[in-house]
This record gives structure tokens, sequence and C-alpha cells, in this order.
């Protein structure tokens, strides 16, 4: 098996398992496919980054070398987009818990746009301007009460979600008249995102038209963010729509609804993560005891829940192979499970797969969103390398941890 003119087998050989590993080409393609349609002659688009699904030096900088925006989520990703030179006017900083640090690290740092999420976040945010001097642009990330089809722990716009704040609350309100008085902060417009996993375009032209009716309150033209969540395929269940079809789709809803309700904005957003990254990646195991119980076969890998935990957090499914065996008859029922001391530490339930044996390599699909991001120490497991494969090159651009490492900040 190669991934671009790469032979996994010598990956393993030269970085060992488990192993991340990335197809730069089709990193490339996901992005290429939203810039290149993610656009309108009635309004400015922007195309950010959902650094939260895969958040490396690495990647911050193909996403700068492709001229797309950022969006971060905790002062981490926003060091980890400093240390590599990310012009901060491009970066959106979201967070439903910024603490006064965080905020001040921003302002100091002059980054872009900060997403506020509630009434208290706006107000620290216009003291602390008004302290230290300082000027904000902002966007309030609004929860439109779109709820989308997906996972309860991943669906982020019920009326009880802890994201945002409902349009005509009386938090809502209060924020208006904050923002009216305020000689520091910018109100530019507004966020939202409904979920994630999402294949369903509805909810998120919906969610749009919501948006826009919204913008008849005001009377400048405003930022309208209407997130991520565009669905991806990890198995044969998923039904994921393309990402050139779905910039133009929401293009097409925003233009249409601007006209309906005679409106205009400044600028459109989309932020999408899992779908550019998931799909390019892989995560290749090396397989040791097989075991074999009155109902189930197991193939034990040398990784995991400490390098995919979605599986156990929110039951994912995922498709893999043998490496070399792709094409053997797939005759064994088997669940993958992992090393750590944890009953539900299994990566795929009852999948078929060749017969394998101690040593053979099993490569997992679309693992490249939020398998690194995630990823833990778990019964002081080693946190993998990171290669990019691009052409017939392999690039190392995440070291494996060492035991070294592992514990250095400990005392």
């Amino acid at each position: 098996m190669k991934i671009c003119n790469v032979d996994v087998v010598k990956l393993k050989e030269q970085f060992g398992t488990p192993l991340y590993i990335y197809d730069k080409e089709h990193l490339k393609r996901n992005i290429m496919l939203y810039l290149n349609n993610f656009k309108s002659k009635e309004f400015d688009t922007e195309v950010l980054f959902a650094s939260k699904a895969f958040c490396i030096k690495e990647m911050v900088r193909l996403i700068n070398s492709c001229n797309m925006s950022l969006d971060v989520v905790s002062i981490g990703e926003l060091y980890t987009a400093l240390s590599v030179g990310f012009p901060m006017e491009k970066v959106y900083f979201h967070g439903n818990n910024k603490s006064l640090s965080d905020l001040e690290f921003a302002l100091e740092h002059n980054v872009g746009t900060i997403v506020v999420d509630n009434l208290m976040e706006l107000i620290a945010l216009e003291d602390l301007c008004k302290n230290k001097n300082k000027k904000a642009n902002i966007i309030i990330r609004l929860n439109v009460g779109v709820e989308a089809h997906t996972h309860k722990f991943i669906v982020t716009a019920h009326v009880d979600s802890k994201f945002g704040v409902i349009y005509n609350s009386n938090d809502y309100k209060e924020m208006m008249k904050i923002l009216k008085d305020s000689k520091n902060i910018t109100f530019k417009g507004f966020h939202s995102h409904i979920g994630s996993q999402i294949f369903d375009l509805d909810a998120f032209t919906h969610a749009l038209e919501k948006l826009i009716v919204i913008c008849k309150d005001f009377d400048k033209p405003l930022v309208l963010n209407i997130g991520g969540g565009f669905g991806v395929h990890y198995t044969d269940e998923d039904k994921p729509i393309s990402f050139d079809i779905v910039s133009k789709t929401l293009i097409n809803t925003c233009e249409k609804a601007l006209k309906e309700n005679n409106v205009k904005i400044e600028k459109l957003c989309i932020e999408p993560g899992r779908s550019i990254v998931a799909e390019a990646g892989y995560t290749l195991y090396t397989i040791g005891y097989i075991k074999k119980t009155p109902n189930k076969e197991y193939y034990f890998i040398d990784g995991g829940m400490t390098d995919n935990i979605r599986p156990a957090l929110y039951q994912a499914k995922y498709d893999a192979d043998i490496v070399g065996k792709e094409n053997e008859l797939k005759k064994h029922i088997v669940t993958v499970a992992g090393k750590c001391c944890e009953s539900g530490d299994l990566i795929i339930e009852n999948i078929p797969l060749p017969e394998a044996k101690p040593g053979d390599l099993l490569i997992t699909y679309t693992t490249g969103a939020y398998g690194y991001s995630m990823s833990s120490n778990y019964n002081k497991a080693l946190t993998p390398a990171v290669v990019f494969v691009e052409g017939d090159e392999a690039k190392l651009v995440v070291k494996r941890q060492s035991y070294e490492e592992l514990i250095e900040r400990e005392i």
C-alpha cells in the first residue's frame, strides 16, 4: 500500500508505529476546493481553517501558504500560530470561557477578530480594552436555534447549548447596549456554528437565512460567519457532500436571502476543519497479539484510545485494512482493540478483515481530524510521530515523544 508514492511499510520502518500519516497533496486539494468555490461578486468571502481539528506548526504553515485564515480556540493554538509567523489580522479567537489573561494575550498580539461568546465575556473585554487602552474587533456568537442531526456531544446549537447567546434575549440586548456606547470595541457581525459531521445542507442554509434576517436590525453591512461542521466519509454509512458544492450552495443561499431581505453584508466566512484534514489522514499500527473468545476475535494494536479517543467518546466508526492484504478475502469479523488498561479501548468493532498475524500492519482511514489533537498520555503512552507525505517524499513534522519528554515536567 502506498500513500502518494510512499510505501507505508517503509514509513513504519523509518518512523515506527503508531504513526499519523497525512497526504499533503490531499490536504491541498481540499483547501483549494473551498478557496476556489467559496466566492461571490456580491460580498467578500473568507475561508478559515478550524485549527482545533489538527493544530501543528506544519499545518499552520500550509494554511498560511494557501492564503487561508485561521480560527483558534485557545492560547495554545494561538501560540502555535504566532510561532510560525501566521498573520494575526487573519486570526479569529473563539471560546466560551476566555480568561482575562487569554483576552489580554489576544489584545497584546493584535488578534484580528475576537468571537465573543456571552455577556460576561463582553463586559470583561470592554473593561480590559479601557484599562489597557486597546482596540478590538469582535463578532458575537449567536445560538440561532438550528439543531443538526448529529451526536449529542457535538451538537452546538440547541437552546441550552453552552455556546453562544440567543438572539433578542436579555443578554443579547444588554450586549447591544454595551457595544453602542463602546469606544474601544468595534462590532463587526455574527458567528454561528450548528454542529459537526453534518450531511444535510438544509441545516446550514436555514441558519444562514436566520442570520441574514437579523442583519435587518443594523444600518451597516455585517460580517457573517456560518462556522463549519461539514461531514466527511468515515465508513460507507456516511454520504458527504463535495466541498465545492457545499461552498457554492452557501454562496447561492446567501445571495438569494440578501436580495429577498433587501440587505447587504460585508463578508461571509466559513470555518472548515475536519473536512480539510480528516480524509487526508491515516493512522498506522502494528498488530500484536490475536485473541479469540467464545463470541469475539480481537486484533490487538500498539496504539488505541490514546491516539484516537473518538470511538470511546463519540462512538465514532472507522474503516481499516491489513497492509498488503487489501484484496484478500475479509472473512474474519474482528474487533480492533488498543493496549490501554480500559475496556472501552476499542478502535473498531465487528469489522471484516483478512486473517492477520502478529507483526502485520493495520491502517485506519480518515483519522486526520481530532486524532493527534485529542491524543493523550493515558497509561503513560507516548504521543505518536506525525509524517506528511507528498510525491515520493516523507517529512517528519512531529517527533515521537520520548520517555524523557513524557516526565520532563514532573518534579
